[in-house]
């Protein structure tokens, strides 16, 4: 099996699960003792936060741990807007974070509060001009992931801080998928991280917040690291994850070459190999292992589940997997194609055999997933005689309104049009990316019973 799905979970690294083990021996008692037991469990504890500090570029006493990445994501987003509370309350993030960050955010809005979504590029990058526009007298606090989990695109975090701190407020960089490769650089305030997106065990995160941010922890108090962390310290997993951070560290320089190759013969060959396919995300300024891409007239799940056949483990952000009937957030933030959605993660060590066979196998694989659907196999020449076409798709999801759109078309005479009926929510970016690629004119989108009227017109 070729696992190539690290963005979510990287495997155990070999120096976690050594740690790990060591640990299990010698950080079981409670740190917070003064006998010779509790002493060795902080002495594990101290060492591992020096170490953890270290990595991240921050003081000791500044950095805590927490049970997740998430629960960091949530106690800095929650502290550092309750700190800042007489500023004002209104939160800025961008429209591609993590689920952890936006469910912040709605919980923020729930309680009164307001919040503003920067939008993207269609690579997926925010620029610093979009956060600057977006700051206001009263904003508390301002969220960006230091490179997005769906698509790899870096952000221009360093520009961003040094508005935001231009601004006097505080900038929150979720860095759970680029920490391992390197710190993150400029003048961040907050930082939040996952031990499991860097191979070490899950259940670790990491929250830094910087001496002299305003922060007011949320919920009842405890004394475990800072108040910020409540529960005992889980010392083995600590441990295993600080080892392990500086494990893939010092791989990181030689691995970010390789990994960036194979994800680049990726990117190049796979429109090549397969037809009607957007490979999507920032083609350079990306995190090393992460490549996407989107096909057309492709049953996401399918899709998904006859490469786990071929013996490969990926993710999507398609709206036609079986976890979700909407687009994943991050596609629609980018008005890119969502259907048929492949991400591929590389993990540390992935061998390039399993990149060649992964290349091999993709056709065959989203070929036979177009068959059962019927799709289109090629662009056929237009017919003379002219028409009037309504496709109604209502009540089929994603990709069957595309591949409704695509059988017609041919059909349709230059400078005709085609109506498509559809109350799929993937329609709304699924169509509009068909006219991109087909280099057709997308006109647009205007309520219809029961649902939308896509509008599209040929133009040769």
């Amino acid at each position: 099996m070729a696992y190539f799905d690290a963005a979510s979970a990287a495997p155990l690294h070999p120096v976690a699960r050594q740690a790990l083990l060591a640990a299990l021996d010698d950080g079981w008692a409670d740190p917070a003792r003064l006998y010779r037991e509790g002493r060795k469990a902080r002495m594990l504890l101290d060492a591992a936060r020096e170490a953890a500090a270290e990595a991240v570029g921050c003081r000791a006493d500044e950095l805590v741990f927490t049970p997740s990445g998430t629960r960091a994501v949530h106690t800095g987003v929650a502290g550092a807007l309750a700190g800042r509370s007489r500023v004002g309350r209104h939160l800025i993030v961008s429209a591609v974070e993590h689920s952890s960050v936006l469910h912040s955010a709605e919980a923020f809005e729930a309680e009164g509060g307001s919040v503003a979504q920067v939008p993207v590029h269609r690579t997926g990058a925010v620029s610093p001009s979009g956060y600057a526009a977006a700051l206001r007298t009263d904003t508390a606090l301002a969220v960006l992931q230091s490179a997005n989990h769906e698509v790899g695109t870096a952000q221009p975090v360093a520009e961003v801080a040094e508005v935001c701190r231009a601004a006097g407020v505080p900038l929150l960089v979720d860095a759970a998928q680029s920490l391992g490769w390197g710190p993150v650089e400029g003048g961040w305030s907050l930082l939040a991280a996952s031990a499991h997106k860097w191979g070490g065990p899950s259940g670790v995160g990491l929250l830094v917040v910087r001496k002299g941010v305003r922060f007011a922890a949320q919920g009842p108090a405890d004394e475990r690291e800072s108040g910020r962390a409540p529960g005992f310290e889980n010392i083995p997993a600590v441990v295993a994850a600080v080892a392990s951070l500086r494990a893939v560290r010092a791989e990181a320089a030689q691995e970010s070459v390789r990994l960036r190759e194979l994800t680049e013969r990726i990117r190049a060959r796979v429109p090549r190999l397969v037809p009607d396919v957007e490979v999507v995300g920032d083609p350079e300024h990306r995190l090393p292992g992460i490549v996407t891409f989107s096909c057309l007239y492709v049953d996401g799940e399918t899709l998904l589940h006859e490469l786990d056949r071929e013996g490969f483990a990926v993710s999507s952000g398609s709206s036609c997997t079986s976890s979700t009937l909407t687009p994943s957030h991050v596609l629609k933030a980018m008005g890119v194609l969502s259907e048929g959605n492949v991400r591929v993660s590389l993990p540390l060590g992935t061998a390039e055999e399993d990149v060649e066979r992964f290349l091999a196998v993709l056709p065959g694989v989203v070929a036979g997933a177009r068959d059962k659907l019927g799709a289109p196999a090629a662009a056929a020449p237009a017919a003379a005689e002219p028409a009037a076409l309504v496709v109604d798709a209502l009540g089929k999801r994603c990709p069957i309104p595309v591949i409704e759109l695509a059988k017609v078309f041919p059909g349709v005479p230059v400078g005709g049009t085609v109506r498509v009926l559809s109350d799929d929510e993937a329609a709304r970016l699924d169509i509009p990316a068909w006219c991109e690629m087909r280099e057709q004119e997308y006109v647009g989108e205007e309520p219809a019973d029961g649902g939308t009227a896509y509008l599209v017109r040929r133009l040769g």
